[in-house]
């Protein structure tokens, strides 16, 4: 696919955001997607015009993941794997103000699923690296630039099978770069950035429950369906206790610097409900959390299913996943089966060294009344499979954003767009961060 345009006045890094976008990229999990591969053959080819010899690799057809390896002037260093996805949540464009294929430009932002995860920053990779070898430059140290298929899925056909069977292509890594990082938000008019220093730990569960089956009109108490909905009330109305970390109480220390406020005097969660529209996103940081999210039971309006099912999403602080999932059968009772999906673990890093102190340095040459603040995410990023190298990951995609937007809800949600001009922010200081680290 061609990357040229017939908007002009486009920069190249929101060119190829658009064009990517435009690519359907879905993912509905559990295998069930819109094949990476024309994503990974548009990533492909402009890496090639750059010189770079990428390769392509397939978990199953369709399902590629891109990787290529930029030398840089002191290849002794350890290498940085600087990584995005190519894959999207899907998207119903009944709910859209616009069609979230198109990559529509409208009100200064580029418009689409995948304009915010992650194909913005998928963009930024591509250009940075671009601004670099075009001029004749190199990086400080080795890149190896991944774009990984299935993140959406926890990897499985992306990171996750390249980390175990294609471990060779990050050889020399000792640091990653990646999403859900680096944007700016508003503490009461105090423009801050966030450094993912942490994300939570993944279990995607199953829940069952069973009784016996029975015609509609019977007085049954054996109802699995009516066992499966006490569990499922009692556990997504479980209110989780606080549960700091090392990185959210260093998060909300500075945050209360910030406002002016005695963090011993007042709540960690109103600190952060104090970041507006950012605040609800950094909440889920602060403890545990297990949201119910499918159910499935039953295929006849007259008959009592003998079986009920839920899924359930369970994200647990990095050193608590365990325990949560302990205290997540306790509360369901034990004659509900939980059955695991998919786990992964949870990360945390320190705010500091090398890395830390490049990437604040780059966002304070293009934003000098920058404040730079880690945090822990809620979610999760290909970084957790890469750590399995022992490759340490941070999140750090760097967007400047205007304070009234709410960028962080538009991660899996409706009419997901980014400022033009934030992408060609996050270009600028990634190419710096390449020169510098």
């Amino acid at each position: 696919m061609s990357i040229e345009s017939s908007e002009p006045e486009l920069s190249e890094t929101a060119r190829i955001a658009r064009d990517l976008i435009r690519i359907d990229t879905s993912n509905r999990g559990g295998g069930d997607a819109e094949a990476e591969r024309p994503a990974a053959e548009y990533v492909a080819a402009y890496l090639r015009e750059l010189g770079l010899e990428p390769t392509i690799i397939e978990s199953e057809p369709g399902r590629a993941s891109v990787v290529a390896r930029v030398t840089g002037a002191d290849p002794e260093l350890p290498a940085l794997v600087l990584h995005g996805h190519l894959d999207v949540v899907p998207a119903d464009p009944a709910n859209w103000s616009v069609d979230p294929f198109a990559g529509e430009i409208r009100d200064g932002m580029l418009w689409g699923r995948g304009a915010v995860d992650m194909k913005d920053m998928d963009a930024m990779i591509l250009t940075a690296t671009a601004e670099l070898l075009r001029a004749g430059e190199r990086p400080r140290r080795d890149v190896i630039l991944a774009f990984f298929a299935d993140e959406e899925n926890g990897g499985a056909y992306g990171s996750h099978h390249l980390v175990a069977h294609h471990p060779e292509l990050f050889a020399g890594a000792g640091t990653a770069v990646s999403e859900v990082g680096g944007y700016s938000i508003d503490v009461e008019g105090t423009r801050a950035y966030v450094i993912q220093t942490g994300e939570k730990s993944l279990d995607w569960i199953r829940l069952r429950a069973r009784g016996t089956a029975a015609h509609g009109s019977r007085v049954w108490q054996d109802n699995a369906i009516t066992r499966l909905a006490e569990a499922i009330a009692a556990l997504g109305r479980h209110e989780w206790p606080l549960a700091l970390c090392d990185t959210t109480r260093e998060l909300v220390g500075e945050i209360a610097a910030i406002l002016g406020e005695d963090p011993q005097e007042v709540a960690p969660d109103e600190l952060v409900l104090r970041l507006g529209k950012s605040g609800g996103f950094i909440q889920a940081s602060l403890r545990n959390t297990s949201n119910p999210t499918v159910l499935t039971a039953g295929y006849k309006h007259n008959v009592i299913p003998d079986t009920a099912e839920a899924l359930v999403d369970v994200r647990s602080l990095p050193d608590q996943q365990a325990d949560v999932l302990a205290e997540v059968q306790r509360i369901v009772g034990d004659d509900i089966e939980i059955e695991t999906v998919h786990s992964d673990i949870g990360l945390e890093v320190p705010f500091a060294g090398e890395l830390v102190d490049a990437m604040t340095a780059s966002l304070k040459r293009h934003d000098p009344e920058a404040r730079v603040l880690p945090y822990l995410l809620s979610g999760g990023t290909d970084n957790k499979a890469l750590s399995l190298l022992g490759i340490t990951g941070y999140g750090f995609a760097p967007l400047r954003l205007p304070a009234d937007l709410d960028f962080p809800g538009m991660f899996h949600g409706v009419d997901e767009r980014v400022p033009l001009d934030a992408l060609d922010f996050g270009h600028r200081v990634l190419a710096d961060l390449l020169r510098s680290y």
